[in-house]
C-alpha cells in the first residue's frame, strides 16, 4: 500500500464547519475491518498573552449501530433549544468574534469563560 492509499483512507469524506473560534471536523474514517464510522472533532483556537495561538481538540466517535438514535437525540435537543429559546443568539460568550450587539447584554470577561482542562478523548476501539 502506497502513501497515496493510506491518503485516500483517511479522507473517505469529510466536511468543516467554522464558527467564530471553534471549528468542527466531521470525518468519515474506516475501521479495520473496513467499515465506516463517524468522528466528529471540536477544535477550538486560543490566544496566548504574547499574541501566538493554540487549538484545543475533543473527539467523539459514532459508530453505525448507534447512527439512528444519535440523530434522533440530536434532533430532539436541536429542536427543544429552538423552540424553548429561538434562534437567535442572545449572548456573545460562545465566540469573541461576534458582531452583534445586544444593549442589555451584560459582558462577559474572560475569567467567566474558563472551562475544565480535564476533557479526555476516548477511543471506543480502545473499550
Amino acid at each position: 500500500m502506497n502513501n497515496n492509499d493510506m491518503m485516500e483512507k483517511e479522507e473517505i469524506f469529510s466536511k468543516v464547519l467554522r464558527a467564530g473560534r471553534r471549528t468542527y471536523f466531521f470525518d468519515v474514517r474506516a475501521t479495520k475491518a473496513e467499515d465506516y464510522y463517524l468522528t466528529i472533532t471540536e477544535s477550538k483556537k486560543f490566544t496566548n498573552d504574547d499574541g501566538s495561538y493554540h487549538y484545543k481538540k475533543h473527539k467523539i466517535y459514532i459508530y453505525k449501530e448507534d447512527f439512528a438514535e444519535f440523530k434522533d437525540i440530536l434532533a430532539e435537543m436541536t429542536d427543544y433549544i429552538i423552540k424553548e429559546k429561538g434562534d437567535e443568539v442572545i449572548s456573545e460568550r460562545h465566540q469573541k468574534d461576534f458582531k452583534k450587539e445586544y444593549n442589555n447584554q451584560p459582558r462577559v470577561t474572560e475569567d467567566e469563560l474558563k472551562t475544565p482542562e480535564s476533557f479526555t478523548d476516548i477511543d471506543f476501539d480502545d473499550i
